[in-house]
């Protein structure tokens, strides 16, 4: 069901509706439980089984976890879940992959029938990589808590269980909350937990809500689902066809798209999540204003980004064991994290691509903070010239590696860099060009209030009352201008592009 259809408009509607009804108070999470459940087997009934053992696993191990005494059956309990969660997800995800790879090695040919036939054509269903991820750090989170003294934790983070039937209904609402069940953002568990409690029509924050789902719909509706049908040109064979220049702007468009796609689907995450009374973490901070890819790391896929830090890279060692074993770490790290995003190889190859671009930049210390610059009054024109050369540098790797999204198949991506050689002298499209560059625009306006040099600007001159004045009535006049091009300048509806994922 997709977040602009007319279907999910009366689902969450009907929702809204049922959820604040006064005797109704004690149902909230159960009808939020149901809508999700609805919204999520809208397409496949059988998609709900997976989703519900899932579940039903993570809520059975967090439990044992916590009731346990004895540190050595909370460990087997919280492997046991840790297990179960990665088995789901690399048979449906990953099942396809290792059997063609093994039948690859074994010269051996597509099995017609039987289990490795099965395996090789079992679909991928949506939004497994999130919530199996959020699954894992219920687990751990749990053990984690478990383990530390009392008064470790505060009290409005803990997600102790007092009897089952009770965590189970919460650890449902947990993993299948519809707003961020298919796409992020990825919650914690103690992060969410503590929200679970009555909510109330007048608390809601309208404003909130409101910001955050005309800025999403806009970035997905105006901005992502028109910039698709000027990038489907990068697609092979395509791209064979047209210039370096032309290329170039539609791979500038794709990084556009990508974020107004996936920035706007969080947007709109969050904006509904606040309608019900509950607050998602920021997914996206002004990503392609990073002056590094460390730094673009932190602003991009926060959820994601956290997830791996917390849960892969400091139990690995983080940066605690040597230099060596720090680069080793981020790069492993990373691949994981491109594997995350689809079973090919390219995505891993993409994931490789930036953990040794994170590896160079801590050996060369390129993203450590200029102490003396921050404490600047005015930053000087070669200040704005280096902060524009490494925004721009960044920006470009990113965009490079953004190809292996839009050509998984490793070859067409490589052939799209030969093509940006061989055709420097066919003639730029100007039929393509001129509007990728109009749809672009308002993400780089939407970024350019956060460039450094900037908002340093702004801070050393400070803000009089007018000039606050008059940037609310600028804000109001863009959310207007937005919501009038919802209904004039809306694009052909299209899924979500980390809905693959």
């Amino acid at each position: 069901m997709l977040f602009n259809s007319f279907p999910f408009f009366l689902l969450v509607l009907l929702t809204f509706c049922i959820y604040y009804l006064p005797r109704l108070q004690k149902w909230q999470v159960s009808i939020l439980v149901v809508a999700s459940f609805v919204f999520y087997a809208w397409s496949d009934l059988s998609l709900l089984l997976l989703l519900c053992s899932s579940i039903l696993i993570n809520a059975i191990t967090s439990f044992n976890i916590a009731q346990v005494a004895e540190k050595n059956k909370r460990l087997f309990w919280a492997v046991l879940g840790v297990i179960c969660n990665l088995s789901i997800l690399g048979l449906f995800k990953y099942g396809s992959l290792f059997t063609q790879l093994g039948l690859d090695i074994l010269h051996t040919s597509e099995p017609s029938e039987g289990f490795g036939a099965l395996i090789l054509h079992l679909p991928l269903p949506i939004g497994i990589s999130f919530y199996t991820f959020q699954g894992i750090s219920l687990v751990i989170d749990v053990l984690r808590e478990e383990e530390m003294s009392a008064g470790d934790i505060s009290a409005n983070q803990s997600v102790e269980p007092v009897n089952f039937r009770d965590y189970l209904l919460k650890t449902t609402f947990f993993i299948s909350f519809f707003p961020q069940l298919v796409a992020g953002p990825i919650v914690k568990a103690k992060d969410f937990y503590y929200q679970i409690k009555p909510k109330y029509f007048q608390e809601i924050q309208w404003h909130f809500v409101f910001r955050y789902l005309v800025t999403g719909y806009f970035l997905k509706m105006v901005i992502a689902d028109n910039l698709k049908d000027y990038t489907f040109w990068i697609d092979y064979p395509y791209y064979q066809r047209l210039g370096t220049v032309t290329n170039l702007v539609l791979l500038f468009g794709y990084s556009m798209q990508i974020f107004a796609d996936f920035a706007g689907y969080s947007s709109i995450a969050l904006g509904i999540a606040a309608a019900f009374g509950y607050k998602l973490l920021e997914n996206f901070n002004f990503p392609y204003i990073s002056r590094s890819i460390t730094e673009f790391w932190r602003r991009w896929h926060i959820s994601l980004s956290n997830w791996l830090r917390d849960y892969l890279y400091i139990p690995l060692g983080g940066n605690r064991k040597g230099k060596i074993r720090t680069y080793l770490n981020l790069i492993i790290v990373m691949s994981l994290g491109g594997l995350w995003h689809g079973a090919a190889w390219s995505y891993a190859v993409w994931g490789i691509f930036h953990g040794v671009g994170l590896a160079v930049e801590r050996l060369l210390g390129i993203n450590r903070k200029n102490k003396n610059s921050s404490s600047k009054t005015i930053l000087s024109w070669q200040d704005w010239i280096a902060d524009f050369l490494k925004v721009m540098g960044t920006f470009c790797f990113v965009s490079i590696g953004w190809l292996l999204f839009k050509l998984p198949e490793f070859s067409h991506a490589m052939d799209f860099i030969v093509t940006l050689v061989n055709n420097v002298n066919i003639k730029p499209r100007l039929a393509y060009i001129v509007p990728v560059m109009i749809f672009s625009l308002p993400v780089v306006l939407y970024h350019i209030p956060h460039f450094r040099p900037i908002q340093h600007l702004l801070s050393v001159q400070g803000t009089s009352t007018w000039q606050k004045k008059w940037w609310n009535l600028c804000t109001d006049i863009m959310f207007g201008i937005m919501l009038l091009l919802l209904f004039l300048n809306s694009g052909s509806a299209n899924e979500f592009i980390y809905f693959q994922f």
